[in-house]
């Protein structure tokens, strides 16, 4: 199947953040979905962005059965591990599910890749979800392992009040 890996523009916003909720679905967890359209064009697309993103888009004559031709996405930032260097970490990962295992996941991922080691990064992070096999073992054919079984590191977050009273110092 023809289709093209691209950086995302601004016009993109709308398909990204369709496509995001189709991943929330996916990954049932669509109520934690708060961004809307407007968040990503400011914050992927200002002067200095929160955020990259790339698009997998495919021929009019591809095109899904609703009628969208951006297929699937990858966003993705910068980070730094204090032990290795430049980093880069990829946030999101999709592919719409008629248009999978035709080599475009793998071409974002592939992408995201190529424009970390431009910058210099020396890894590519990310998470899956533990019940998420087919994923899982995409990712592992790839050369990726898990950091989580291997190391014991676990992902941690702070959000909400609780961001708002340690940033108070209430904690």
């Amino acid at each position: 199947m023809d289709f093209t890996i691209r950086a995302a523009t601004l016009e993109d916003c709308k398909d990204i953040s369709r496509m995001i909720l189709e991943l929330a679905e996916y990954e049932k967890a669509s109520d934690q979905v708060k961004i809307t359209q407007r968040d990503l064009e400011q914050d992927g697309f200002s002067k200095n962005p929160f955020f990259h993103g790339i698009i997998a888009e495919v021929p009019e004559h591809h095109k899904s059965r609703e009628g969208h031709a951006k297929v699937g996405y990858s966003l993705y930032f910068y980070t730094y591990s204090s032990w290795k260097g430049r980093a880069v970490y990829m946030e999101d990962l999709y592919v719409m599910p008629e248009f999978r295992g035709k080599g475009i996941g793998k071409a974002l991922m592939s992408k995201v890749s190529q424009l970390g080691l431009a910058a210099g990064c020396t890894q590519l992070n990310f998470t899956v979800l533990d019940w998420n096999k087919s994923s899982l073992d995409f990712y592992l054919k790839q050369g990726c392992w898990d950091v989580t079984s291997d190391l014991g590191y676990h992902c941690m977050r702070c959000e909400g009040d609780a961001l708002e009273h340690l940033a108070q110092g209430d904690l």
